[in-house]
């Protein structure tokens, strides 16, 4: 169901706890609000969010379009889907690693996106099974990186960055998440998890900081109650953030097509 989507996005990081999940929410919505067709995938089966970021209500089940065939969900003008709307919110996937990236081949194969201009993946940390399975099996037309300016996210980010280039996925930038503190009384902006982080594995890869993004109560409140900060709050310094990344990346891959990769298999 991928024919009519022009490109794949995945957004990443090395590690959980820096905010990708958020990030990626923030960029779909920012890429539809500035007029493009986007969908969402939340590839995190153990531990999906995506649903409660857009304010889906729990029990909310997509509808079969045909026997193999499932219709997103919508929200906030995104097609979204999740392992979160298909199971109930207290089940543990107790899963392992081949189970979970058959789940996902189906989340993303079966479907139906219909025509989209970008599907924003939002994946699972690390560089495991899901990973390689969108990598070998699905032409990608770029990755985002995301970080903290903190040492240790940075080191993790590295290996995400290294894993997309082996398997030939362009890395499109990092963007560098909490990258000031920034005090809902007062305004003082402080850079807690250090400075420049972003911009030094950016030079190291020769890749670009797409963006800085504030660490702001606010930004967190708003996904918590499904209603993301470019939605929630359009005329925010955030959001102007999020629309000047998702800007940048649609001008690195607005005017091309993605290349025809792999067919998708489930028995590989």
């Amino acid at each position: 169901m991928l024919e009519t989507v022009k490109h794949v996005v995945a957004v990443a990081s090395g590690k959980g706890g820096v905010g990708k999940s958020t990030v990626t929410v923030n960029l779909a919505l920012a890429m539809a609000a500035q007029g493009h067709r986007v969908g969402l995938l939340d590839a995190d089966i153990y531990g999906p969010s995506q649903a409660q970021m857009l304010g889906i209500k729990p029990g909310t089940r997509p509808t079969m379009v045909d026997d193999k065939t499932m219709k997103p969900i919508e929200a906030h003008g995104l097609k979204m889907m999740s392992m979160a709307v298909l199971v109930d919110t207290e089940t543990a996937m107790v899963w392992r690693g081949p189970m979970v990236a058959g789940a996902f081949q189906q989340l993303l194969t079966q479907t139906g996106w219909g025509e989209l201009d970008y599907l924003f993946i939002d994946m699972p940390p690390g560089t495991g099974d899901i990973q390689l399975t969108l990598s070998q099996q699905v032409p990608v037309s770029g990755s985002v990186i995301v970080t903290t300016p903190q040492d240790i996210a940075l080191l993790d980010a590295r290996k995400g960055i290294e894993m997309f280039r082996k398997v030939n996925v362009p890395v499109l930038g990092v963007v560098e998440n909490m990258s000031t503190h920034v005090c809902s009384n007062c305004g003082h902006e402080e850079a807690v998890f250090g400075e420049g982080g972003g911009a030094r594995i950016a030079a190291q890869y020769d890749t670009e900081v797409l963006g800085r993004l504030p660490l702001t109560m606010s930004i967190r409140e708003q996904v918590d109650g499904g209603r993301p900060t470019v939605v929630a709050d359009p005329e925010s310094d955030a959001t102007r953030a999020f629309m000047a990344i998702s800007a940048r990346i649609d001008e690195q891959l607005g005017g091309k097509t993605r290349e025809s990769g792999p067919s998708i298999s489930f028995g590989e």
